[in-house]
């Protein structure tokens, strides 16, 4: 082996025993996933919170409906608090919102409010796109006996 192979041979040697940098190639291979997760963390958390919030509004819209001496009177006031909290709600723009109000048709001792929103707005759309995505409408709806019946 002549000098120059020696060297090389003990370049390589040590190059295989240095364990410099070792973390920072770590931290690039693994920086955009980590990120990647963290971003979907944060945007399905905002899409859980917004259902969350519909979910509640819908709870809130039939608890209302209680105060309702006949169906119109129950309509009315349902209708009146969801045209003026929708948009109350945290993660929930009133634009986006549609809903179905009345006595449930399988027991008309039921009232039931379900609604519906358009997630068109929140952030989760922006992710990578091979990510899984959920329904991007949102249906959530309550029911509550109605009172004196």
């Amino acid at each position: 082996m002549d000098g120059m192979e020696r060297i090389m041979a003990r370049l390589a040697q040590n190059l295989r025993r240095d364990t410099r940098g070792g973390a920072a190639v770590e931290f690039a291979l693994l920086a955009p996933l980590y990120l990647l997760m963290l971003a979907g963390m944060l945007a399905y958390g905002l899409y859980f919170g917004a259902s969350h919030s519909l979910q509640q509004l819908a709870a809130d819209a039939a608890r209302i409906s209680i105060s309702g001496l006949d169906t119109a009177e129950r309509d009315k006031l349902v209708r009146d608090y969801l045209e003026k909290n929708g948009g109350a709600y945290m993660l929930i723009d009133a634009a986006h919102l549609s809903y179905a109000i009345g006595s449930d048709p399988r027991d008309g001792t039921q009232y039931r409010v379900t609604i519906s929103y358009d997630a068109v707005e929140l952030p989760i759309w922006n992710l990578y796109p091979p990510l899984p995505l959920p329904s991007r409408f949102l249906v959530q709806g309550a029911t509550i006996r109605q009172g004196g019946l």
